[in-house]
């Protein structure tokens, strides 16, 4: 046989192999998206939601709450969808759980079977965070919230919350989704406040790890703050790098992100990681063929969820800017993470 012909009988071979071998793979995707002010159109007499009334400064009418919906629902439906579609999405600024009931039965939404886990925070202006779920691959077993505690017994602001349950009948994993305070009144005064919210989430994982060594744990939400900021790297004290990472500890892969100039949210045109997915050394642990592994962390970012033109061209396309309504979708971008295993 000639020596071309062996080589593309080699090549043949080689494609076929690399194509069974993909075939043997499944994945599954895990979220994190800030829906900037998800409010439904009526009065909660309990919290600030003023603005968000038909008669309000925003004039949130019935016609803006729905155009909000569908904007939200044209994003989540095609988060991770080229690798089967988000499994678990983490969300915050949503005012209760209507507004996600709402949500998972828009026309675009309602095929992907979504449920809700959601839990009511103290957060004065009544902004939440929950999670979206597959109820066809994800089965949650037990939900719990943690409240952030600071030196300040005026503030309350969002608890983080826990939902455990199992992924396709066999990985069990801990999300614990959070909305740590704001940069309000200056990035150092307010910094004890996520510095608390850090400590509280660096809780959560030393019970978890007490518990299993093993625990599979993802941290997601908007820090307000980025991946170097010291309430993140010495509070709650992830690795950078995963050759670095070892059991009991935790992985940000938000960190090279960051460093390589991909941003979630743009401000006074600088780019910044402040959602960010953080994971425990379990998830990074290649010995464990059969479980789900970590992939690759992105940012989701289409055309149609960018400014294409103006003073804010290239920035989230929100549906507020400066006051006046913009129709679009959110300030941030959506994150996520691909985890891959054997079926």
């Amino acid at each position: 046989m000639k020596p071309k012909t062996l080589t593309i009988i080699a090549i043949v071979l080689s494609t076929v192999m690399m194509a069974c071998a993909q075939g043997g793979k499944k994945e599954a995707v895990i979220a994190f998206y800030n829906l900037e002010n998800l409010f439904d159109t009526e009065d909660d007499p309990l919290t600030n939601d003023a603005d968000f009334l038909p008669d309000g400064a925003n004039h949130w009418t019935p016609e803006r709450y729905q155009k909000k919906l569908e904007n939200m629902a044209s994003v989540i439906c095609l988060i991770g969808k080229e690798n089967g579609g988000v499994v678990v999405l983490g969300v915050s600024e949503i005012e209760n759980r209507k507004v996600l009931e709402d949500l998972v039965a828009t026309d675009k939404l309602k095929p992907l079977n979504l449920g809700v886990a959601h839990h009511d925070s103290p957060d004065r202006r009544g902004v939440d965070v929950a999670f979206l779920y597959s109820k066809d691959r994800f089965k949650v077993l037990d939900t719990r919230a943690f409240p952030v505690i600071t030196n300040d017994t005026s503030f309350r602001t969002r608890d983080h919350f826990l939902m455990t349950g199992i992924i396709d009948n066999t990985d069990t994993i801990h999300c614990i989704v959070m909305h740590w305070p704001s940069k309000s009144g200056g990035e150092q005064r307010s910094m004890p406040k996520r510095i608390a919210a850090a400590e509280a989430a660096r809780r959560i994982a030393d019970s978890l790890f007490a518990a299993d060594i093993n625990a599979d744990i993802i941290f997601m939400g908007d820090f307000n703050d980025n991946p170097t900021a010291k309430s993140v790297k010495e509070y709650l004290h992830p690795q950078v790098k995963m050759k670095d990472v070892h059991k009991g500890e935790l992985f940000n892969p938000m960190w090279k992100m960051f460093q390589d100039g991909i941003g979630t949210y743009a401000y006074r045109d600088n780019w910044d990681v402040i959602d960010q997915m953080i994971i425990s050394y379990n998830l990074i642990d290649h010995v464990r063929a059969d479980s789900y592994q970590y992939v690759t962390t992105k940012v989701f970012r289409r055309s149609f969820m960018i400014n294409q033109s103006g003073s804010y061209a290239g920035y989230p396309f929100r549906t507020f800017a400066g006051g006046a309504f913009q129709g679009g979708y959110s300030d941030h971008f959506p994150v996520y993470i691909i985890f891959q295993k054997n079926n």
